[in-house]
């Protein structure tokens, strides 16, 4: 039975972020870990991309995995890259949709990161508007927000955001750290997300050595596969991971 550990992005907690891909993954031994970012009422002080990377080495402990598939969408995504770097003996395989950041020089460089800090000034929720239209290509509309009353766990996502972003620019890694992984790696992002993620791919694909990217057209940073096409996501990385498994 594989091991997988699946990682959020900056706004939905794990457990509704992947619900309806785990519908599709029985037989899967998959541990849904929040970020650590909203371990607590507030970011964890002195918070980093490292905090991210320490807890998801304590999660893999506190389960018994000593290596193990890793899945992250986003905020999630970027976090599993710099796991990846940082232990690239414990990752059996690496599946990452839109990571928010490769922490490359070419990314930390592209003006998207001040457009995203721009938003910080307006009054919520505005501002947590503002940075999901950012995710998307020119002209595409984001989905119509939910009727009725935020969830709880909406309170602390504008001080998880900024901390996050903060976060992201602060921390680097080397090439050389994705070229020591080993294990294969899985890129997926949509047609109508913003054209950064077409750029990441191209930089991600020269620098890990088992590399595949695919593309789902008409789905977005804000409607990804492992929500809108649950089963084929579901397929596609059960594919992954027995490739993994039987190397």
């Amino acid at each position: 039975m594989p091991d997988v550990i699946l990682l959020p992005g900056i706004i939905a907690p794990a457990a509704v972020r992947y619900a309806p891909l785990l519908a599709h993954l029985d037989g899967i031994r998959a541990i849904t870990k929040d970020l650590e970012v909203y371990a607590g009422a507030a970011p964890p002080p002195g918070y980093t991309i490292r905090t991210e990377i320490d807890g998801i080495a304590a999660a893999a402990d506190a389960h018994g995995l000593g290596r193990f598939h890793l899945y992250g969408h986003s905020g999630g995504g970027a976090c599993a890259l710099a796991f990846a770097a940082a232990h690239p003996g414990r990752v059996r395989s690496l599946a990452v949709d839109e990571p928010a950041s490769d922490f490359s020089v070419e990314d930390l460089a592209d003006p998207h990161h001040a457009e995203l800090a721009s938003t910080e000034s307006l009054p919520e929720p505005d501002a947590t508007r503002a940075f999901l239209r950012l995710q998307l290509a020119p002209g595409v509309e984001p989905p119509p927000l939910a009727k009725g009353p935020p969830q709880p766990w909406m309170a602390t996502r504008p001080a998880g955001l900024r901390a996050f972003r903060r976060a992201l620019v602060g921390y680097h890694v080397d090439p050389s750290r994705y070229e020591a992984v080993t294990a294969p790696v899985l890129y997926t992002h949509g047609s109508l997300s913003h054209p950064r993620w077409f750029a990441m791919r191209d930089r991600l694909g020269d620098r890990f050595a088992d590399f595949s990217a695919v593309l789902f057209e008409g789905l977005h940073h804000l409607s990804p596969a492992h929500q809108a096409d649950p089963a084929r996501t579901a397929q596609m990385l059960r594919e992954l991971w027995a490739r993994a498994e039987a190397a």
